[in-house]
């Protein structure tokens, strides 16, 4: 069930890329964009998430660990976007993907099998083959500009990326959990299970944007501008509402694939998308390459040889 709901958000993937792209095709930015694509993110989080289920108390840990979560979500915005302004955009986002194959080596490293999260040299293997393809995928594109200052962003970019899917499976493991408050003591069953981890994630994120938007001295979004932002801003929700959800439904044997999975799954249709609508050149072996190496991670070989009778 993990697998199926990360492919699933994976589908959401693209559909967000593209609208930043024609938000900026029609003369807009992307700190415009932010902001409508996170303040619609925040309300239709509150539609699906409290409204949906009825649950309209709001605990105070729940609510911080959404604000911790949206400061980090911000910070790896705002390193992507100063990123790929210092450097090659394929690369940066190469760097960006890549930080999916690592919240499940350190939560098996930080909390090992015991509490639900294995990683062996399938998964091990699978990844370096995900991450090959990855860079391969990003070879040949145009030259390092302001090499010092891109490396400080991708590498901050990076950093926060694997903070902020680590928060998504640690949050997945207490979850799991009948009694949390004895692995975290400010946090109970009822609260880490509450709706409202995900609106309180986007509301501190889009505050932020805001912030850094009015300093910009922007002129007046244009319609397009906000069109685009809102429709990016339902599509991003949906990717987060599922990709969180498989972190919850994942089995230990998916817990170090769920997230390379919908990377891939997102860089393969955005790619389609980018080739067809731009004709931008795509590496469809470096593709290939990061789709056979999550089949190498996400099988149970220890299945196969028993079904074929070793």
């Amino acid at each position: 069930m993990g697998i199926l709901l990360a492919l699933i958000a994976g589908l959401f993937m693209p559909f967000t890329n593209l609208t930043v792209r024609k938000g900026i095709d029609i003369g807009g930015n992307s700190k415009g964009y932010f902001v409508f694509q996170m303040a619609t993110s925040f309300i239709f989080a509150i539609l699906l998430g409290p409204v949906r289920t009825g649950d309209f108390s709001i605990p105070l840990a729940p609510a911080l660990l959404g604000c911790f979560a949206g400061a980090i979500l911000f910070s790896m915005l705002f390193s992507l976007g100063k990123a790929v302004e210092k450097g090659p955009p394929g690369f940066t986002f190469a760097i960006l993907n890549s930080a999916t194959v690592m919240p499940g080596l350190l939560m098996a490293l930080i909390f090992g099998a015991s509490l639900g999260f294995v990683y062996n040299a399938w998964h091990a293997f699978g990844s370096v083959l995900v991450l090959l393809g990855l860079f391969w995928g990003a070879k040949g594109l145009e030259g390092m500009k302001e090499l010092k200052q891109w490396l400080v962003f991708s590498t901050a970019m990076f950093i926060f990326h694997v903070l902020l899917l680590g928060l998504y499976q640690w949050r997945a493991m207490l979850t799991g959990l009948a009694h949390p408050e004895e692995l975290v003591s400010f946090f109970t069953l009822e609260q880490i299970k509450s709706e409202w981890f995900t609106p309180f994630m986007f509301f501190f994120a889009g505050v932020l944007q805001v912030i850094i938007y009015l300093r910009s001295k922007p002129s007046v979004p244009k319609g397009g501008e906000i069109l685009y932002g809102m429709a990016g801003g339902i599509s991003n929700l949906l990717c987060t509402f599922f990709l969180i959800w498989a972190t919850e439904m994942a089995n230990p044997l998916q817990n170090a694939v769920i997230f390379p999975i919908f990377s891939v799954v997102g860089i393969i249709l955005t790619n389609l998308w980018g080739q067809k609508l731009y004709q931008e050149q795509v590496n469809w072996r470096a593709c290939q390459l990061c789709a056979f190496g999550l089949i190498v991670g996400t099988v149970d070989w220890r299945a196969v040889a028993a079904a074929i009778g070793f």
